[in-house]
């Protein structure tokens, strides 16, 4: 059988993973909050509109709500798939030239239809 080297971390060594680790966590949980406030106030946008508050047209909430989404798949991409890490910068590029080239390529052909 093949002989096993076990790695023991310094104390420092300890110690530095476990505040990464913490921060991390930290950094997750607040995503986390905020994804959930996001759709809390697009909800309670949508149901302010639904009763008919001053204010709540849905030409005001319409662009909000997507706003709110566009922001929530940015931060999902970013923290929940771990681009926020290093060693990420390939993946990180063909993945924001994806989401270039899917929002220009329509537009191109919109302006190109309807011009």
């Amino acid at each position: 059988m093949a002989d096993i080297q076990v790695y023991k971390r310094t104390p420092a060594e300890q110690q530095l993973a476990q505040r990464r680790a913490k921060k991390s966590m930290r950094d997750q949980v607040m995503m986390f909050s905020l994804m959930i406030f996001l759709t809390l106030v697009s909800f309670s946008m949508v149901v302010a509109h639904e009763a008919d508050v001053i204010g709540f047209s849905k030409y005001f909430i319409i662009p909000v709500i997507m706003l709110f989404a566009a922001v929530q798949v940015g931060l999902q991409l970013y923290y929940f798939m771990h681009m926020s890490e290093k060693g990420h910068g390939i993946p990180q590029m063909f993945m924001f030239t994806g989401a270039l080239l899917g929002f220009l390529i329509p537009l191109t052909f919109v302006t190109i239809v309807w011009w």
